[in-house]
């Protein structure tokens, strides 16, 4: 807790939210906040604080090792976004396109 009063967690949510499209859009902080109608220097606030909390979580997650029934060149890839998103991509997919897949979902998103 900063300065002695509780978490909102409805407000860490959206900052974590914009933080995540503004990742996902390409964009400068200063165009993604113009673009949203942010104050830049919230935006930096909630980013480092963020950033902050995200670096004190558990380093270690439990994985579960599957045996591998497909070879690994002609696997897809499984990106499973905060916001409950999930996307499959194929080997060989072109990075400028999943960018603006990812921007558009984050949009469209649950924030």
């Amino acid at each position: 807790m900063a300065h002695g009063r509780a978490r909102d967690e409805r407000k860490e949510r959206q900052w974590r939210c914009w933080i995540d499209q503004w990742r996902a859009s390409g964009l400068s902080v200063r165009a993604f906040c113009a673009r949203r109608r942010l104050a830049t220097p919230s935006f930096y606030h909630w980013r480092r604080v963020l950033e902050r909390r995200a670096a004190e979580r558990a380093a270690f997650v439990p994985v579960q090792v599957l045996a591998e029934a497909v070879p690994v060149q002609a696997r897809a890839l499984e990106v499973v976004l905060a916001g409950g998103w999930t996307v499959r991509v194929a080997p060989g997919f072109d990075t400028a396109t999943l960018r603006q897949l990812l921007a558009v979902l984050q949009e469209g998103g649950p924030c």
